[in-house]
């Protein structure tokens, strides 16, 4: 009798098997995981028939089901109830890709991909809609594509994509001129947020919500309501059409928040060059900028954004080994008059004669350009008028019109630039960026951020610890970090006189922690002349970047970074308003000895008090070292690391 129980015991457990397998295998077959198996993104139909995603990491469970799809505005859904969900292709790439400049030198572009190919019978909607998904081992990206044959496209679309997260978690936002939006829980958050968008679900789990690759289509806008827990796309597609690609909806995941600073993935998710191109010219690097040295006072010189001022700024720069000087507006006459001409304007012989004098000295000027001489006169004329003269970059400022509108010039004038081999920095509200670095190496850095010398009124040392775990998740950043004047009082500036709250080993280290094809430094040399352990910190930073590495960090609170040169390791560690101490492992060093130069906040320092006290010393360190860094509060410390 026992012998029959156990075989009807085991014959009940194989049915068992057999049903549970059966009822999942549909969940399984529309499951997508990254290469190592710990992300998984999975489609399929919901009870009401329409499709959704849920999407978890080393098996817990982050976002539940969530809509897909894209409907018109007169309600009628796609796949409302008759949605049918077929996988119709399927590849694995292990491939590696090697930026031109960025935050490291080799960068593995792996990823799990599956296409599926949503049907629909529902009345006045599309009849098939593509969805392609992609699984990285740090996030998920997923894009709609419209394939031929569709015949009702005539309608303002709206996309239905939402994240519906598994519990209350805590997220910051991007926030145009001002601090960022956060911490705030998503169910205290209501109204539009824009992106970046960074979620801590609990200390070993982050994510952030952004875009890659917008051709077409409205920029990422996101819509909460109070009392939920989830976001949705409230930007709009743009005009559908046959071969249509939405922009990647981007799922970043970490499990700190220092992984999500240091993923490649939105600029993985944007194409090659075009192989027309070649971008060899393009050389990141260390940029003087005359706009905040404008009426500074020293030893009896006034400097001004004229010929004697710059002239003194390039032998400084040559100086040094930085490699540009950028002219800000004015220089062709009142930035915003109509009549104002970017290439005849008052000081242009001025801007030939130094750019002939810079080329001697081995130091490359950019020229300002915004939307009045940019539009008033035939940009293509004059960009190209700028790559005769011996220009190489350009500082485009005050782009008007639509988020939409401003994207599209943004294209254009990117690729004018690359025709011309200018570099292109966009400032004044940009466009957030999405990637274009990968395809556009030229476009090396925007004012996506709050930038501290014009946000003074909200610019604290939080600020800072906040947008590099929000900010610049979007790409490259030019945040104005680097002032050394930091005296209390107003200044001798002509714009922005106001003291900054900072250390001044804090602004060294920002400059490089803040991810930059261009670190565009704000003060007068004479400033950094007055710390030479710091300049020469700064002045080691030799791009492009052979490794980086974010080794610790909280959103809000502090942050260390390593970046690697051909010559030399460099750490920079900052943090808020409150004093701590960060022990930093130097193990990611080969074996050997080596010197390592060690300025920090003196002990008096601090970003109200005392902003300028630092202490300097050597030590010698090899990979079992552990340093112990005591930062002030607002402070900082920057850490050079050579051999012996």
């Amino acid at each position: 009798m026992r012998y029959y129980l156990l075989l009807l015991f085991q014959i009940y457990i194989c049915i068992l098997a057999f049903v549970v397998t059966g009822c999942s295998s549909s969940l399984v077959s529309n499951t997508v995981k990254s290469p190592d198996g710990k992300l998984e993104f999975t489609i399929y139909k919901s009870e009401k028939g329409e499709p959704v995603y849920a999407f978890k990491a080393n098996n817990k469970q982050l976002i539940n089901n969530s809509s897909l799809g894209i409907k018109f505005k007169n309600n009628n859904v796609l796949t409302i109830t008759e949605c049918s969900i077929e996988e119709t292709n399927e590849r694995q790439v292990r491939d590696i890709w090697k930026p031109v400049w960025g935050k490291r030198a080799i960068v593995n572009d792996h990823f799990n991909e599956k296409t599926f190919t949503i049907s629909s019978t529902a009345v006045d909607g599309l009849e098939k809609l593509l969805v392609v998904v992609r699984v990285y081992n740090d996030g998920v990206a997923f894009r709609y594509e419209i394939p031929t044959g569709n015949s009702k496209l005539e309608r303002e679309p709206m996309e239905c994509t939402t994240y519906n997260f598994a519990d209350d978690y805590t997220a910051w936002s991007y926030n145009g001129e001002e601090h960022n939006i956060g911490p705030e829980k998503l169910t205290d958050s209501n109204g539009e947020r824009l992106p970046v968008v960074t979620i801590k679900a609990d200390d070993h789990n982050y994510m952030a919500l952004h875009e890659a690759y917008l051709q077409e289509g409205e920029p990422l806008r996101l819509f909460s309501k109070k009392g939920e827990i989830a976001y949705s796309v409230i930007s709009t597609p743009g005009k559908l059409h046959p071969n249509y690609s939405s922009a990647w909806r981007v799922i970043m995941y970490g499990t700190t928040p220092g992984t999500l600073v240091d993923s490649h993935l939105v600029e993985l998710l944007n194409p090659e060059p075009d192989p027309k191109y070649d971008f060899s010219w393009v050389k990141p690097g260390i940029a003087l900028w005359d706009w905040r040295m404008n009426g500074a006072e020293i030893d009896g010189f006034r400097y001004e954004m004229s010929y004697p001022s710059w002239v003194r700024a390039v032998d400084f720069a040559a100086e040094q080994g930085f490699a540009y000087l950028v002219l800000d507006a004015n220089w062709y006459g009142p930035e915003f008059a109509t009549d104002s001409d970017p290439i005849n304007g008052d000081k242009a012989n001025d801007v030939r004669r130094l750019i002939e004098y810079g080329k001697q000295k081995g130091v490359g000027i950019w020229l300002y350009l915004n939307d009045v001489g940019g539009k008033q006169y035939p940009i293509e004329e004059t960009l190209k008028q700028y790559s005769k003269w011996g220009a190489v970059g350009v500082k485009y400022g005050f782009m008007t019109g639509t988020q939409e509108e401003k994207n599209k010039w943004t294209q254009t004038v990117t690729r004018l630039c690359a025709e011309n081999h200018l570099l292109v920095d966009y400032h004044d509200n940009p466009v957030h960026p999405y990637g274009q670095m990968r395809t556009w190496p030229n476009a090396v850095t925007r004012e996506y951020c709050h930038a501290q010398l014009d946000g003074y009124h909200v610019f604290v040392p939080e600020t800072f610890c906040t947008s590099v775990f929000v900010n610049m998740l979007a790409g490259p950043l030019d945040m104005n970090n680097g002032m050394f004047d930091l005296r209390p009082g107003k200044t001798t500036r002509v714009d922005c006189n106001l003291p900054v709250p900072s250390t001044v080993t804090s602004e060294a280290a920002r400059t490089l922690i803040t991810f930059s094809g261009v670190t565009i430094l704000p003060d007068i040399p004479e400033y950094y002349k007055k710390y030479p352990e710091l300049l020469r910190f700064i002045s080691a930073q030799k791009m492009p970047w052979v490794e980086s590495k974010t080794l610790a960090g909280e959103i809000g609170e502090y942050i260390v970074m390593m970046r690697q040169t051909q010559e030399a390791w460099l750490i920079g560690a900052v943090t808020n308003e409150l004093a701590r101490t960060v022990e930093i492992p130097l193990s990611f060093l080969p074996k050997g000895k080596f010197i390592a130069q060690i300025t920090k906040d003196g002990e008096d320092a601090h970003y109200f008090v005392n902003r300028e006290s630092y202490q300097s010393v050597e030590e010698s360190v090899d990979c079992n070292t552990v340093l112990k860094l005591e930062l002030a509060a607002g402070g900082g410390a920057c850490v050079l690391i050579q051999e012996k």
